[in-house]
């Protein structure tokens, strides 16, 4: 399971959220990036002593600072869902039964990698070079 599909999943739920400088955000997941930068609303962040204590509607954590989440387990159990149904859907189409395979078929895709650029070559044997046969 990759932490940026666990993170997508985890959106509108709540989760924990410890920085590297010791600092908490407690808050719903709005949204997240690629580089796990984070949004956060109805957000509580305790202090790194644990003794202040501090309410926002919303706050932006820059994924380089975070040190760890805490995730609800629902929402991993919901991750290993979707990665089962994604499975199964791609073994249903490596097996025909859906999408669509640009290698099956006759002479499917002639003419595009195997002869590099060239012209396939003509059928009956001709060089396509004059040689006609008379009716």
């Amino acid at each position: 399971m990759l932490p940026l599909s666990l993170l997508r999943t985890a959106q509108n739920h709540p989760m924990l959220v410890e920085l590297k400088n010791g600092e908490t955000y407690n808050g719903h997941l709005v949204s997240c990036d690629n580089w796990m930068n984070i949004n956060l609303r109805e957000v509580i962040c305790t202090s790194r002593d644990g003794d202040k204590f501090w309410r926002m509607p919303e706050c932006y954590i820059r994924g380089s600072t975070i040190k760890y989440l805490r995730i609800p387990d629902e929402v991993i159990d919901m991750v290993k869902e979707e990665a089962l149904v994604k499975a199964r859907s791609r073994n249903d189409v490596s097996k025909g039964r859906g999408g669509s395979n640009m290698r099956s078929g006759r002479g499917g895709g002639r003419g595009t990698f195997g002869n590099r650029g060239r012209p396939a070559p003509l059928r009956g044997g001709g060089t396509g070079r004059g040689q006609h046969k008379k009716k």
